[in-house]
């Protein structure tokens, strides 16, 4: 009887890993459509200018539409070991806001 109970346990984490994949293919998508009207720019120029001014590695990227706004959040880990989070106007490049234990370069 056990055993019965556990297979669907088992499979939570499979269906997880699905549904993350499938969001970031949405993000993907999202954002190139967005590129493509000139709504927001390149990931890479905002990445570079992210890069320039925060110390630590993007471990994670997400984009979002808010109030008619393109919103990137980018999860930034320095070498403190202590994450945080910046948001940045898509469109613009602005930084929004900050959370965390942020680290900007001198």
């Amino acid at each position: 009887m056990r055993r019965r109970h556990l297979f669907p346990l088992l499979l939570l984490p499979v269906l997880a890993t699905r549904a993350r994949a499938d969001d970031d293919d949405d993000d993907h998508d999202r954002a190139r459509a967005a590129m493509e009207r000139g709504e927001i720019r390149p990931l890479s120029q905002l990445l570079a200018d992210l890069e320039r001014r925060f110390v630590g590695q993007v471990v994670d990227t997400d984009l979002d539409r808010d109030d008619g706004r393109w919103i990137y959040e980018f999860k930034l880990l320095p070498p403190s070991g202590r994450m945080y989070r910046v948001k940045i106007d898509a469109a613009t490049g602005q930084v929004l806001r900050t959370r965390g234990p942020v680290q900007e370069r001198r």
